[in-house]
């Protein structure tokens, strides 16, 4: 079965901490902080792999997490980088987040590789936190939190053209006989479960792609049988030629038929109906002397919607040179490049960036002691003098987990808690 949609987790690496270390040296007793910084975390790339063509793999394995940065060490040392991870996708894979929808990174044109998600920063060493006043910090910043995300691969097949039709109405045949493809060609419905692709080569003009699109069926819109899994797959294409079998070989009315797949396409997506569109009446063979009734029917109903009729025989190969030089000619009036959907949904945006550091510690029995610039950020613009400046400051220091860790330490009713000159009693 040919895999084109797949849901998988992926998790880029945490920040590796800052170290916190002091200098001890022959001779220099007291040496200053010389804790190093940690590595940066792995990011998450997404890369066009054109040596693939289904999202297969997706289908066995779910999640994708990249390496962690590394803590830093004593004398400076600086942590090792976690290492990114690399996932390798078809061309035309549209990214998506699961809950919105909404479009990450459309791996099609110039987007051949995209950091989808980017590794935590590696947090300061203790050496960047001292100053005049404070020569021997004990605290060091941590990593920046890892980014994770749910996302869905969904593949859009990239192609100039799109040549939709019901089942058995020679879209295989008719891919054969003009392109280099060789899909498998049968006699029974949805034969064909994957888009075929193929190069048109024209003589004396420039070619195409052109897709085929699995045997539509009514209510594909709907994702009855497997209609809605491949209409995504037009998506892309600039213009659609709509195959039809205007002998009625299996008692189907060529004009209703074109109906119904325009249907079908305006509720899976109302922009397909303005591109522009094409009606190659097949199996012309079967009765066609150069003058049909059905023919003439057709042109009646759709050319003056700007759809123009062209009688073809895949299998004989006539009136097929028309037809695709006429597509040509529509296409001309479109740039080259292939449709990209745009970016709607930035990961980053989510990032938790207060990851200042801080520390709390146990100086001697009943006095504790709290320090660090997350501390003193907070304390610069919070006045303790009036009751609400106070609940905040203690709400602060509540949400940030603070509180827990003086109870951790033993701290009880009565005791006394330091912070940068401000001396506090504790109660619970």
């Amino acid at each position: 079965m040919f895999a084109d949609s797949a849901k998988i987790f992926i998790k880029s690496g945490k920040g590796g901490d800052g170290h916190v270390s002091f200098r001890r040296e022959k001779y220099v007793p007291n040496g200053g902080p010389d804790g190093g910084d940690g590595g940066k975390g792995g990011d998450i790339i997404f890369e066009v792999d054109k040596g693939l063509n289904t999202l297969y793999e997706f289908r066995h394995k779910r999640q994708y997490k990249a390496r962690p940065g590394e803590e830093g060490g004593k004398k400076n040392k600086h942590g090792a980088n976690g290492e990114d991870l690399i996932i390798k996708v078809p061309e035309g894979t549209v990214i998506r987040e699961v809950e919105t929808r909404k479009v990450i990174a459309d791996m099609s044109g110039d987007n051949t590789r995209v950091v989808v998600l980017k590794g935590g920063l590696g947090g300061k060493g203790n050496q960047h936190y001292a100053t005049s006043t404070m020569q021997a910090p004990k605290y060091a910043q941590p990593g920046q939190k890892s980014l994770e995300l749910e996302v869905y691969l969904e593949l859009k097949v990239i192609a100039d053209v799109g040549l939709v039709g019901f089942p058995n109405v020679g879209k295989s045949t008719f891919l054969s006989r003009v392109t280099n493809a060789q899909p498998k060609i049968a006699n029974y419905h949805f034969t064909t479960l994957n888009p075929n692709l193929g190069v048109v080569d024209l003589d004396g003009g420039k070619g195409f792609v052109i897709a085929d699109i699995p045997g539509l069926i009514e209510g594909a819109s709907e994702g009855v049988g497997l209609g809605h899994e491949f209409l995504k797959h037009i998506e892309r294409t600039k213009v659609i030629i709509h195959m039809v079998d205007a002998a009625s070989v299996e008692g189907r009315d060529p004009i209703a038929d074109i109906k119904a797949i325009n249907k079908e396409l305006e509720a899976f997506n109302p922009d397909l109906l303005n591109r522009p569109q094409v009606i190659a009446a097949n199996k012309i063979d079967a009765f066609y002397d150069g003058n049909s009734e059905i023919i003439d029917e057709m042109r009646k109903e759709f050319e003056p919607e700007g759809m123009k009729v062209f009688p073809i025989s895949a299998v004989s190969g006539k009136g097929l040179k028309e037809l695709l030089y006429y597509v040509r000619d529509m296409l001309d009036k479109f740039d080259d490049a292939p449709t990209v959907f745009e970016s709607e949904y930035d990961p980053t945006e989510f990032i938790d960036n207060s990851q200042e550091p801080y520390t709390v510690e146990k100086v001697e029995d009943g006095i504790y002691s709290i320090e660090g610039p997350r501390i003193e950020k907070m304390l610069g613009y919070t006045n303790l003098e009036s009751e609400k400046g106070f609940m905040f400051f203690q709400n602060f220091m509540k949400d940030n987990g603070i509180l827990k860790e003086l109870e951790d330490l033993g701290i009880e009713d009565g005791d006394t808690v330091k912070i940068y000159g401000h001396m506090f009693d504790y109660y619970k």
